[in-house]
């Protein structure tokens, strides 16, 4: 099963192919760039947005995602923005960990919500993924991407950037969200 998945991003796409590689479905870039808008004020909103987006120039079962990062020091922070919180990633690490300088609560999750759309862009199930952890206060470790290095992965003594890709793929909220999708697919037999 080919499913188009509403992103620009390859690595995205990598990670995304190596969590469903088991299951039957590939995973592929849209036909063209794609581009969506995201104004929608949560993540369900965003991921839908990026699902039609998507879906409208592949006419294919479509699946879209929107994910961040939620601090609860920064009531939410930088939530639907962490792609966009400054400009690069080592900025936006920065920018970050000079916000929580003063904090003493350092819980976080990072959150991903997951649009599936058939190939007329009707809903077919929309989920949620969370992985749970707190800030650290130095980057750690030199996998991953976004803000990998400082997240602490609840339960462990490994921030996301200091976990294998098949560790990481265990227990990241893109992972469980996927895990939803796919379960979702074998109980219909898409």
């Amino acid at each position: 099963m080919k499913i188009v998945l509403g992103t620009n991003n390859p690595h995205k796409l990598e990670e995304m192919n190596e969590i469903g590689k088991n299951y039957g479905i590939e995973f592929i870039l849209p036909p063209e760039k794609f581009e969506a808008d995201e104004t929608g004020t949560t993540f369900e909103e965003n991921s839908l947005i990026k699902a039609k987006a998507a879906q409208k120039i592949s006419n294919m079962m479509t699946l879209a995602d929107d994910s961040g990062l939620c601090v609860e020091a920064l009531n939410g922070a930088p939530g639907l923005y962490s792609s966009r919180y400054a400009g690069t990633q080592q900025e936006k690490i920065a920018k970050l960990l000079k916000e929580m300088e003063n904090e003493t609560n350092r819980k976080a999750k990072f959150v991903c919500c997951m649009t599936l759309l058939d190939k007329d862009g009707n809903l077919l199930f929309q989920t949620i993924g969370e992985c749970h952890g707190e800030i650290i206060k130095e980057a750690k470790g030199v996998h991953g991407f976004g803000y990998d290095p400082i997240f602490l992965v609840e339960g462990t003594d490994l921030t996301m950037a200091e976990m294998s890709e098949d560790e990481k793929n265990q227990i990241s909220h893109r992972s469980v969200a996927l895990r939803n999708i796919i379960k979702f697919l074998n109980e219909k037999s898409l």
